[in-house]
């Protein structure tokens, strides 16, 4: 079992959860942490922290020298344009990479990508989050390496559903379209050990698995509604938001963000990447060859979210 594992992106939403799980076994963790974010680091003399960022090959090498295992949760899931997402999402991932393969004896690489990476034509996001892939295995070389897909995650410290839980704990719905496509969910600390499952197998496997809460056919939009409204134990109203009238104004805030120099989430890719209509998933290979399970359902998740809200 491997004791001194390396991660990028640990004051982020997977990462600072990851940090959390590996507090409790045996494992030595040494962190990058942006100079910017160095006010996020946690006082909990657990980790070794590393200043510097994806950009600074001097500090990824400090980072990885030692380490047994290279765990990259960093990216950027927010941006106005197509070289914003690729200099994280792409060309960091080949920089970390490339210098992990130098290293001897090179450490396993973990690379947590996204399901958006299965349909880079619908934005730049999920382009760049292929390109990290096939960055991984085109400079890899004998590197042994793993990518997780996760679906869309949430739990404490998600800052993309949660503000919709809100609404709907208030008991109003956006509804976008006609809400039956079909999603898939992962809780954070599903995710998080299936990490460290992965971390216990002591291999790479070389393999792409994508991951989530054990229900293959995924949710519509309207089961997710259903399921809040049970929770709560009232109706939950839903408020249909025409299409065109989204894609309108992701146009116009893209725009604004570009002229503005802010990184918006509201773009017409985000809008294609929430009206695409499967983003379903198989969790079949990685129960298998790791031993992990999904233990939190949709129902379960969502309990302890509008708990938090109401706490």
């Amino acid at each position: 079992m491997e004791n001194v594992i390396a991660i990028t992106g640990a004051t982020g939403f997977i990462g600072g959860a990851l940090i959390k799980r590996l507090a409790s076994t045996d494992r030595q963790i040494q962190a990058l942490i942006r100079p910017a974010s160095v006010h996020k680091q946690p006082l909990d003399g657990t980790t070794r922290w590393i200043q510097g960022d994806l950009d600074d090959a001097d500090s990824l090498r400090h980072l990885v020298r030692g380490a047994d295992t290279v765990v990259h949760c960093a990216g950027v899931v927010r941006g106005a344009t197509r070289e914003q997402f690729n200099r994280v999402n792409a060309d960091g991932v080949a920089r970390l990479a490339q210098l992990v393969s130098q290293q001897q004896p090179a450490p396993r690489f973990l690379l947590i990508s996204s399901l958006a990476a299965r349909e880079p034509q619908l934005s730049a996001y999920a382009a760049s989050k292929q390109q990290g892939e096939r960055a991984l295995m085109q400079t890899s070389g004998n590197l042994d390496w793993t990518i997780f897909r996760p679906t869309a995650v949430y739990g404490p410290g998600d800052r993309e559903l949660m503000p919709v839980l809100r609404w709907m704990a208030k008991g109003v719905a956006p509804l976008l379209g006609s809400g039956q496509g079909r999603y898939s969910f992962i809780y954070i600390a599903d995710l998080a050990d299936a990490i460290v499952r992965w971390l216990d197998c002591g291999r790479g496997q070389r393999s792409t698995y994508e991951l989530h809460d054990g229900n293959p056919a995924g949710y519509s939009w309207h089961d997710v509604i259903d399921t809040v409204a049970c929770l709560r134990g009232a109706p939950v109203v839903r408020l249909r938001i025409p299409l065109t009238l989204v894609k309108l104004a992701a146009a116009l805030n893209i725009a604004f963000a570009r002229g503005l120099g802010y990184a918006p989430m509201l773009t017409p890719g985000k809008v294609r990447e929430l009206s695409h209509s499967d983003w379903s998933v198989d969790n079949a290979a990685i129960c298998e060859n790791t031993g992990w399970s999904p233990k939190i359902d949709l129902k379960e998740g969502l309990r302890r979210m509008l708990a938090m809200n109401h706490n």
